[in-house]
Formats: structure tokens, sequence, C-alpha cells
């Protein structure tokens, strides 16, 4: 899977959890752009983020992550 087609996935697990339709992801949005995304709806994010592409992070993959982007770059290396 190309890293595009990884972003337009996460957009949309993104716009289920928030429950915002309005939300489009760049590789450079982090969680102050977006106004629901605090830490719970984050862990929430992740279990959906795991789930949806079937694979598993470890905390300090997670807690590198500094932008979209970087959660892309994760998926990407375990997919």
């Amino acid at each position: 899977m190309e890293k595009d087609e990884i972003l337009k996935k996460l957009n949309g697990i993104f716009i289920n959890i928030l429950d915002d339709e309005d939300i489009v992801l760049k590789n450079d949005t982090t969680a102050k752009d977006i106004d629901d995304w605090d830490s719970l709806n984050h862990m929430q994010l992740v279990y959906a983020i795991e789930k949806s592409f079937k694979i598993n992070f470890s905390a300090s993959e997670i807690l590198n992550w500094k932008n979209v982007g970087d959660m892309i770059d994760s998926i990407h290396k375990k997919l």
C-alpha cells in the first residue's frame, strides 16, 4: 500500500472516530490542528488504526509520532 493510500484510509478513520466530516489530514497535521484529538481520542485512533491495518504498534513507536506523517511512516513499514 502506498503512503497516499494510507493517508486516505487514515483520514476516514479520523472522521469516524472523531465524528467530524470536515477533517482533512496532511502529513504535517498534529493533534493541535484538530479540536477533538485529545489523549483519550488518540488511544481510540491508535486502536482503530491497528484494527483497520491489522498491525500493532509499540508504546515507543506511538510516543515518537510528532504528526500524521510519522504515523503513516510507521504503518507503511509494517505493511
